[in-house]
């Protein structure tokens, strides 16, 4: 019954949907990409709100619920039949009357499903499609035949760009570059590797000094285009995910014209979403890298990476849950996060049924014996490392959205009381899951 309440829903708003952007005319920003999607769209809106009148999907809902909801401005009902009709009638409220309306919406498209794209491109024609990264071993593969059909489906939003519109390509991806022969239309491109029309250089951490200790506040780097060197600094948030993030929303910007100068300054008020190598302060003195929100083999890497590059004045603690939706893939992906991590941290606790082969990976690797540690679920990680934190420490803990990871940082957070705002899947309906 569900099911079919939900099909009549999707049809309702969808149709909607399109009536209203026939109606409206907005431009359309469209993201996709195995990594990296939701802080794109979060640091594009960040330069945009500067500028005009814009609206981002806020949840990362199935993108056939996440998009008309977003078009019609609306929330999600989740199974309440009552508050769907109410969203219902606010569609048909907007079709009916003029209302102010925005310039722009930012859609991010997931496919975690065969046709979840597709679908949508069926509708829908961006002015502007970004493609963030698409790796190996992406999320969400296991429902999918192989890896190739997952590029094909992220592939369809690119085709989806209007002829006159905009593709904008990770430079630093060669399977991303490959879109720019395949579809003809104007293409601008960013990445960290030389020969990015808009490249990031001089990327380092920004420390401040407080009672004679230096604490990490963000990340500096400089932004290189057209014979320009400009520097961007982004604050609360660690990792080589934000600066591609931050170069996404600054080729948009470079896209559409806007004074870049405004631009990076903007960049200073982004504030990247809960669970996504977000810096809390911790229990006992240490500090959280909150990167809860969901993993992948290519981002469990590269969350590890960020933990080696800050310096701490105690140890560095990786608390990583399982890797779900890989599939065939599983096994291996979790042995091979298992055999790096001695490279990356002093204390490792893997947490879940497909954890179990990093923890194994690790032990084959060297990892010291007496710094490893299996559990079975995320709140029993944190109650289990609570009495062995050292001030100074610094604790990744990151997880597939599954693992509900956000119950490990509600243990070890130094003010639980803000969990609500500090901390990823607060929804009642996830609560109550």
């Amino acid at each position: 019954m569900k099911n079919i309440f939900k099909k009549i829903v999707i049809s309702i708003i969808t149709w909607q949907s399109r009536l209203v952007l026939k109606k409206y005319k907005p431009k359309i920003i469209a993201i996709t990409g195995s990594v990296g999607k939701t802080s794109t769209k979060d640091a594009i809106y960040t330069v945009l709100s500067q500028f005009v009148y814009v609206r981002k999907i806020d949840k990362s809902y199935d993108a056939d619920i996440a998009v008309p909801l977003t078009i019609l401005g609306l929330g999600n009902g989740w199974n309440n039949p009552f508050l769907w009709i109410a969203n219902i009638l606010e569609g048909f409220m907007l079709l009916i009357k003029k209302n102010i309306y925005p310039e722009y919406l930012i859609l991010e498209l997931g496919a975690d499903r065969p046709g979840a794209i597709k679908n949508i491109t069926k509708w829908i024609s961006p002015d502007v499609v970004i493609i963030t990264r698409l790796p190996d071993v992406p999320v969400h593969v296991e429902a999918f035949p192989n890896v190739d059909a997952v590029i094909e489906e992220k592939r369809a939003l690119a085709e989806s760009v209007k002829k006159d519109g905009i593709l904008i390509l990770n430079f630093d991806d060669t399977k991303v570059m490959e879109l720019k022969e395949k579809i003809k239309v104007k293409t601008i491109n960013f990445g960290m590797n030389s020969g990015a029309m808009l490249q990031a250089s001089n990327e380092e951490l920004w420390y401040e000094n407080k009672e004679n200790q230096k604490q990490i506040k963000g990340m500096n780097f400089k932004l290189e285009y057209d014979g320009n060197a400009l520097p961007v600094s982004v604050s609360n948030i660690v990792g080589i995910n934000h600066v591609y993030a931050a170069l996404g929303a600054l080729s948009v910007a470079y896209a559409l014209n806007l004074n870049m100068i405004d631009s990076i300054q903007s960049m200073k008020n982004y504030i990247t979403p809960p669970g996504r190598l977000h810096l809390l302060s911790g229990i006992k003195g240490s500090l959280i890298i909150d990167d809860s929100y969901n993993s992948s083999p290519v981002a469990c890497e590269s969350a590890l990476i960020t933990l080696k590059n800050i310096e701490v004045t105690g140890r560095r603690i990786a608390i990583l849950g399982d890797m779900l939706e890989l599939g065939k893939h599983t096994l291996a992906e979790h042995e091979k996060i298992g055999e790096i991590t001695k490279d990356y941290c002093d204390i490792l606790i893997t947490v879940g049924v497909r954890a179990e082969h990093m923890y194994e990976g690790a032990m084959r690797a060297g990892f010291p014996k007496q710094n490893l540690f299996h559990l079975d679920e995320a709140q029993q990680a944190g109650l289990f490392i609570q009495n062995n934190i050292l001030p100074g420490d610094l604790i990744l803990i990151k997880g597939s959205q599954g693992m509900r990871m956000e119950r490990t940082v509600l243990e070890l957070m130094a003010n639980p009381e803000d969990f609500e705002t500090l901390l990823v899947r607060q929804d009642k309906e996830w609560l109550n899951r």
